[in-house]
C-alpha cells in the first residue's frame, strides 16, 4: 500500500478504526473521516504515534457538500485518492410498525446516500488516473433481513445493488468496486446485547464467535491490494459462516 492515499468513512472507531489501522501498517497513508472530529483527531493522534501517515476530516456522508469538502481536502493535500472505504453507518432499530419516518430517512440518508455521496466526489479523480479501488460496507442482515431492522437491512441491501452498478460503470476505467457484507461483530454495538441474545447469536454461527473488527479490516485490505485486480461488483461475506451465499 506504499504511496497509496485511502479514504475511510466512519474511520474514527469499531470496524472503521480497524481498517484504518491495518491500512496504515501496510503503508497507506489515511484521511480518516469521521462525523465526530474528536474521535478522529484521537485516532489519527494514536496513528501519528506509530510513525503512520494520517489526517483526520470532519464530514457528515448525509450532507453531499460536506462530501466534497472532506474529498477536496483531501485530494489538495494529497494530489489523489487511490482507496475509498465507505464505512460510515447508522442504526435506528424498532419494528416495522413502530418506525418513525425520520429514523427511515435518517438510516437511508447516512448508510445509502452517503456511499452514493462519496463515490460520486471520488470518481472524478480515480477516473482521472484511471485507477482506483471503492469498498462498500454493507452488511449479513442486507441478505438475511433481521427483526427491527428494516431501515438498516434495506440500506445494507440497497448498498450492494449500487455497488455492482458501479462496478460495470467505471470498470473500464480501472476503478473496481466491491462490498464486504460483515456478519455479527464485537464492537460496542454488540457489547450492549445482553447476555441471552449473544448466546442466541453463537449458536447460529457455525465459527461459534463473533467478528473482531479486524476480521473485516483483513477484508478490506484483500479488496484494495493487487491481489484481487481481477475482482469487481463482488460481495464478500465475512460472518463465522451464518449465512453462506451460493
Amino acid at each position: 500500500m506504499e504511496g497509496n492515499v485511502a479514504l475511510v468513512t466512519g474511520g474514527a472507531q469499531g470496524i472503521g478504526k480497524a481498517i484504518v489501522g491495518l491500512l496504515a501498517d501496510c503503508g497507506a497513508t489515511v484521511v480518516v473521516s469521521d462525523v465526530k472530529i474528536e474521535t478522529a483527531e484521537q485516532t489519527v493522534g494514536e496513528l501519528v504515534s506509530r510513525g503512520k501517515k494520517a489526517i483526520a476530516v470532519q464530514a457528515d456522508v448525509a450532507k453531499a457538500e460536506e462530501v466534497k469538502a472532506m474529498v477536496d481536502t483531501a485530494l489538495s493535500k494529497f494530489g489523489k485518492i487511490d482507496i475509498l472505504v465507505n464505512n460510515a453507518g447508522i442504526t435506528r432499530d424498532t419494528l416495522l410498525l413502530r418506525m418513525k419516518d425520520e429514523d427511515w430517512d435518517l438510516v437511508l440518508s447516512v448508510n445509502l446516500k452517503g456511499t452514493f455521496h462519496c463515490m460520486k466526489a471520488v470518481l472524478p479523480a480515480m477516473s482521472k488516473q484511471r485507477r482506483g479501488k471503492i469498498v462498500n460496507i454493507s452488511s449479513i442482515v442486507g441478505a438475511i433481513g433481521n427483526p427491527g431492522q428494516a431501515n438498516y437491512a434495506a440500506s445494507k441491501a440497497a448498498v450492494v445493488g449500487l455497488t455492482k452498478t458501479v462496478a460495470r460503470e467505471y470498470a473500464s476505467r480501472g476503478i473496481t468496486v466491491n462490498a464486504v457484507a460483515p456478519g455479527f461483530i464485537d464492537t460496542a454495538m454488540t457489547a450492549a446485547l445482553p447476555a441471552e441474545v449473544k448466546e442466541n447469536l453463537m449458536k447460529q454461527i457455525p465459527l461459534a464467535r463473533l467478528g473482531s473488527p479486524s476480521d473485516i479490516a483483513h477484508a478490506v485490505v484483500f479488496l484494495v491490494s493487487e491481489g484481487s485486480g481481477y475482482m469487481t461488483g463482488q460481495v464478500l461475506h465475512v460472518n463465522g459462516g451464518m449465512y453462506m451465499s451460493g
